[in-house]
């Protein structure tokens, strides 16, 4: 079964802009998520993961929060890319690749994820890179 094609544009837009779906959805909410936060991962997390599991490590990482707005995310075409790019922490040491990205509703521990996928291509951490989701990095509802 699949989703006609205007909807899943409405669907991203519901999710990662927080524009409503006429008669069926809003953001009425009494304290509507704000940002989605963006992950990296070292393999992929699956679909019954966490944002947690097999996340990035290296020292200094931190997930990145992303208004949940057309400030943050574009929305075309059945896809979502971020508005800018994600700059992740700089990394202040540890030696890993990267595979994954997710993003989920969680800043820290273990929050739902709402979309992953795989990081092409693979960005390999050492002291002194700083990892990045381009504008080029989207997620396709299809």
């Amino acid at each position: 079964m699949s989703k006609g094609n205007t909807f899943e544009n409405d669907l991203l837009a519901l999710i990662f802009t927080a524009t409503a779906i006429a008669n069926i959805a809003d953001n009425a909410a009494s304290t509507p998520l704000t940002n989605i936060q963006y992950g990296l991962h070292t393999a992929s997390p699956g679909e019954t993961g966490t944002q947690t599991t097999s996340e990035a490590g290296y020292t200094s990482y931190a997930r990145v929060a992303v208004l949940r707005n057309g400030s943050g995310h574009v929305v075309t075409a059945n896809s979502v890319s971020p508005a800018s790019n994600i700059n992740f922490p700089a990394a202040t040491g540890g030696t890993e690749t990267e595979t994954h990205f997710h993003a989920g509703t969680a800043n820290t521990s273990t929050g739902k994820i709402l979309y992953h996928g795989t990081v092409t291509p693979n960005i390999a951490v050492t002291t002194g890179v700083t990892p990045q989701l381009t504008t080029a990095s989207t997620i396709t509802e299809d």
